[in-house]
């Protein structure tokens, strides 16, 4: 999994292409991303399965230091975070911890 940043010329806004390889996909026929950026939608953001099997997505974000949690749905039913996340940190409603992307 990779996270890569893109910033415009007046770091207002960052392009973060979130990126599910395809051995972290699990043989996944589906990958979504769901985060404080789409109301934790589990449907509203899908990446797109390259030839080599990896998912990516390329999603603007408002920059400024600001943190966005988020996680990968795959296949609709097994979440998974971003081995590359900028951090984790513990997910309110379960036991586990969201990723973090900061920009």
């Amino acid at each position: 999994m990779a996270l890569k940043k893109s910033y415009s010329k007046d770091k207002k806004t960052c392009n973060v292409t979130f990126t599910v390889s395809a051995e972290a996909a699990h043989g996944a026929e589906t990958v979504t991303v769901a985060g404080d950026f789409n109301s934790w939608s589990s449907t509203e953001t899908p990446l797109k399965k390259g030839k080599d099997g990896s998912f990516s997505v390329k999603i603007p974000l408002p920059a400024g230091g600001k943190e966005y949690q988020f996680r990968y749905l795959l296949d609709g039913k097994h979440w998974e975070n971003d081995w590359a996340a900028d951090k984790y940190i513990p997910a309110p409603f379960s036991h586990t911890d969201n990723s973090v992307v900061i920009v």
